[in-house]
């Protein structure tokens, strides 16, 4: 116990990765006990990560639970993990979702074994993200996380899930490589990847390099850790992949894809971006805010125009996850302003909202995928009478993506709002066509699926929601309802956060 207490970070950090390497030794024919294995596993972390909410201090400046061990001595890098108030919320939000993602995977009969261990790696992968105060080590967990992915459209997705699970590698990797080009000058140029050292070292950095004013150097690398950062997200033009990927994914991936992975982008924004590089943050606010726009609007449009249900809940991420960059973009113009400390809270709760809205969106999806082997939404109709309870969480869940009041969307996308509108006004307004087809694409595909005349060929075919996926559902609809009802209780620990970090 005391070790726990004195390494809390790397237990949650490194026990999925001790379970993956337990499970590997496991018969790979017994199923249940791989899926009650991976699953138990997986719940460890979620309650350290209780443990570590209810001692963690939100008035507190700087980073808590920090931990710095030697790691790469040669070239400075340390292996240092700690959390302020914007990780920690991503790292409740990582614990929470990954058991719920592998308890809808039990039905799962292929290579249960490989599949299981490939989601606790996956985990592991996300939390050294968030967790990480070295940019070396950020960039490690960075690529980490891409590998357990791949392998999960690769072997367990639709049937173009090759081309997907490439073209998610590709674009990914590409980003990462300008990132990486960024990072190693930092390191060579200040001898140490450690991020307090760096916030405090590179942003008043006024010298040359190879010749180049220090001007043209940060404008150089702020544009390589802006694309990395926007392909992850993704943003529009950069989106292209994350459609295929969604569609191809197994249930389970997609509930991660949307839920936690594409959270990597806007974090590396807020943690990396707008620290490091203030002054080229508020050069090009406007353009990070026209491209957030665009993913809010052609998202919506994208959206509205599928057919194809999963797809469409994959056009529904890119845009709210623009709302994200809207608030970023905001906050970068005009910082250390009442506004954009707003605009950022509204952020941070949209990226933490997103996840549960969407997890939830994909995993209602996958539950009638599964029962009628289609997502096509012109096959459905009039279901209601046949799924009840699926019907009413389909609606409440798609409400709060939707963003009705009283539910957790609204509040998000309310501070965002409110925060960019005076200081991009222009830009806000335009989104709130985007927030109008929100509307019309939502109501679209509960339309399609569960109202209209009935479609005879499913009576008797389709089964309501059975009880192991309504404890999937369960804990996402309390979260929903508890942040749209009183969102102080995880407000407060965003909001101090981000007026101490800018």
């Amino acid at each position: 116990m005391e070790f726990i207490n004195t390494h809390l970070l790397s237990t949650i950090l490194f026990f999925p990765v001790l379970a993956a390497l337990v499970m590997a030794f496991l018969p790979k024919d017994e199923h249940k006990l791989l899926r009650w294995t991976a699953f138990l596993a997986s719940l460890v972390p979620f309650i350290l990560t209780l443990v570590l909410w209810s001692r963690f201090d939100p008035n507190v400046a700087g980073f808590q639970f920090e931990e710095q061990y030697v790691w790469y001595e040669a070239i400075h890098s340390t292996f240092h993990i700690g959390v302020d108030g914007l990780s920690l919320t991503m790292v409740l939000l990582t614990t929470l979702l990954t058991p719920l993602a592998i308890l809808a995977s039990f039905t799962v009969v292929d290579r249960v074994r490989l599949y299981m261990i490939l989601f606790l790696l996956l985990e592991t992968g996300m939390l050294g993200v968030f967790m990480a105060l070295d940019l070396l080590i950020f960039f490690v967990f960075w690529e980490i996380g891409l590998v357990p992915m791949y392998f999960l459209i690769n072997q367990w997705g639709s049937k173009n899930r090759n081309y997907a699970s490439l073209k998610f590698m590709i674009y990914t990797m590409a980003g990462s490589l300008g990132l990486l080009l960024a990072i190693q000058m930092l390191g060579v140029l200040f001898q140490t990847y450690d991020l307090p050292a760096l916030y405090q070292l590179w942003p008043n950095f006024e010298g040359t390099l190879m010749g180049l004013p220090a001007a043209t150097v940060k404008t150089v690398a702020f544009w390589a850790f802006v694309i990395a950062f926007a392909i992850k997200v993704p943003v529009w033009p950069f989106h292209t992949w994350l459609p295929d990927a969604h569609t191809e994914a197994p249930t389970a991936g997609s509930m991660l894809l949307a839920g936690v992975l594409l959270k990597l982008g806007a974090y590396g924004f807020l943690r990396l971006v707008l620290p490091l590089y203030p002054a080229e943050s508020e050069r090009f606010a406007g353009a990070l805010a026209f491209l957030a726009v665009m993913a809010i609007i052609f998202g919506a449009f994208g959206s509205y125009g599928q057919d194809d249900f999963k797809r469409l809940v994959a056009y529904s991420s890119i845009n709210h996850m623009g709302f994200v960059l809207l608030g970023i973009a905001a906050a970068a113009k005009a910082i250390g302003t009442v506004d954009a400390t707003i605009a950022l809270n509204g952020a941070v709760l949209q990226m933490f909202n997103h996840g549960l809205s969407a997890a939830g969106m994909f995993f209602l999806v996958g539950v009638i995928y599964e029962r009628a082997h289609t997502r096509d939404l012109n096959a459905f109709g009039g279901l209601f009478p046949l799924m009840p309870v699926y019907g009413g969480i389909l609606i409440f869940t798609s409400m709060a993506s939707l963003g009705l009041p009283g539910l957790n969307g609204f509040v998000s996308e309310f501070l965002v709002v409110r925060g960019s509108w005076p200081i991009f006004t222009g830009y806000t307004a335009a989104a709130m066509l985007g927030l109008l087809f929100t509307g019309a694409y939502i109501l679209k595909g509960i339309k399609k699926v569960l109202h209209g005349p009935l479609n005879e060929r499913w009576v008797g075919h389709l089964t309501d929601i059975n009880v192991r996926e309504l404890l999937v559902i369960a804990p996402l609809m309390v979260l929903i309802l508890s942040i749209g009802v009183w969102p102080a209780w995880i407000m407060d620990v965003i909001n101090k956060a981000m007026t101490m970090l800018y």
